[in-house]
């Protein structure tokens, strides 16, 4: 969780390193509008806001940041479908896509999350949310709900409704309800 500046820029930094191939490097003189460009805004605006309602000043110009970095986030999640609490991800944020994310809970570090996937509470129950563990790939539509551990390095398939634990690590998770089918092969990874 970031709690001052110098978290902020460590979580910063290592979204920067996961994503350098995908959308970082080179978006000088691009077009501002491609997908991967504002994705990356989003991810910067979303670091932004953690850090600065994790900080507490009584500074005017403070709080002007603050709500100014809050309005954009809001505008940027609108626009590219997201609604992601803050402090969900841990460092190494990858979001491939724009489309429709909901995400709350507790996401470990080097997640990638693709389109269509729900990340959410028990019905009734605010604090009933998924912890996730660290190096987890998240497919397409995957819904994952209720108060739930995923061990570090599975892989959630497209459209896996996981509801139950999976506490072994680097397990491939898939169907509905979902259930472990095999091994996650260490060399697709990252």
């Amino acid at each position: 969780m970031i709690k001052d500046k110098k978290t902020y820029l460590s979580f910063l930094e290592e979204d920067k390193k996961v994503n350098s191939d995908y959308y970082y490097q080179g978006l000088q003189g691009l077009n501002p509008f491609m997908t991967e460009t504002v994705i990356w805004k989003f991810q910067k605006t979303l670091r932004m806001c953690e850090y600065l309602y994790a900080v507490k000043s009584r500074s005017p110009f403070f709080k002007l940041k603050k709500l100014w970095y809050a309005y954009r986030f809001k505008k940027l999640s609108i626009r590219l479908g997201y609604t992601i609490w803050l402090y969900t991800f841990g460092p190494g944020l990858r979001i491939l896509h724009r489309g429709t994310i909901m995400a709350g809970g507790k996401v470990g570090a080097n997640c990638i999350i693709n389109t269509g996937v729900v990340i959410g509470n028990e019905a009734g129950f605010d604090d009933k949310v998924p912890t996730i563990g660290d190096n987890v790939y998240i497919g397409v539509g995957a819904k994952i709900i209720g108060d739930i551990y995923i061990a570090d390095g599975c892989a959630i398939g497209a459209n896996a409704v996981v509801n139950k634990s999976f506490t072994e690590p680097n397990t491939v998770i898939a169907g509905v309800p979902a259930r472990a089918i095999g091994k996650v092969n260490k060399n697709l990874r990252h």
